[in-house]
């Protein structure tokens, strides 16, 4: 899967992941390959991915959203 982080500052990350857990309004959920299409809001705590290297990797964040199409994820976050 592509995964693209972004802030109002700059770009976090940009690459390929495994997989990725992200902090829902209602609750934590997990984004894995050929996941249906989605968009979503985020509350207050971590987003955790792990690249296609199999690095786990940790960002936390305030709030933002986040669109996943066709195993495309871009998650717009605020710091």
């Amino acid at each position: 899967m592509n995964l693209e982080i972004l802030t109002p500052e700059k770009n976090l990350f940009k690459g390929k992941v495994k997989s990725l857990a992200l902090p829902g309004a209602s609750g934590k959920f997990m984004i894995l390959h050929s996941h249906a299409p989605i968009i979503s809001t985020l509350i207050e705590g971590e987003i955790e991915y792990v690249t296609d290297e199999s690095v786990k990797k940790t960002i936390a964040i305030k709030g933002g959203v986040i669109e996943v199409k066709r195993n495309t994820i871009i998650v717009l976050a605020e710091l």
